[in-house]
């Protein structure tokens, strides 16, 4: 004769399990990992808000990355550009126009 503990409950097969109304030790740890995280995230915002220095800092580094990149990007692409169509002057129609174009702009140099 088998007897069962109070505590283990009978599954049918099929049956959804229901969860328990009490939190597990994981939920419980997710929950306090994310209140932390809240609150750390709140605490680098709050110090960014009322650290004017290094806000100030920040900001001048996001602007020069932004400028540097923009300075190169815009290089590399009139380049490409250039090169592009300097490939086109051999061809007839296409090729005048840009010839023209290259004397317009060596003129003003």
């Amino acid at each position: 004769m088998r007897h069962s503990s109070p505590t283990r409950e009978r599954r049918v097969p099929g049956e959804v399990p229901i969860p328990s109304q009490e939190p597990s030790r994981k939920e419980l740890a997710l929950e306090r990992l994310a209140t932390i995280l809240e609150r750390s995230e709140y605490k680098d915002v709050l110090e960014n808000y009322l650290n004017p220095r290094k806000r100030i800092i920040t900001n001048f580094t996001a602007g020069l990355a932004r400028g540097l990149g923009l300075t190169i990007g815009t290089t590399v692409v009139v380049a490409l550009l250039g090169w592009i169509v300097s490939q086109f002057l051999s061809m007839p129609i296409i090729g005048e126009f840009i010839a023209k174009l290259v004397s317009y702009v060596d003129m003003y140099k």
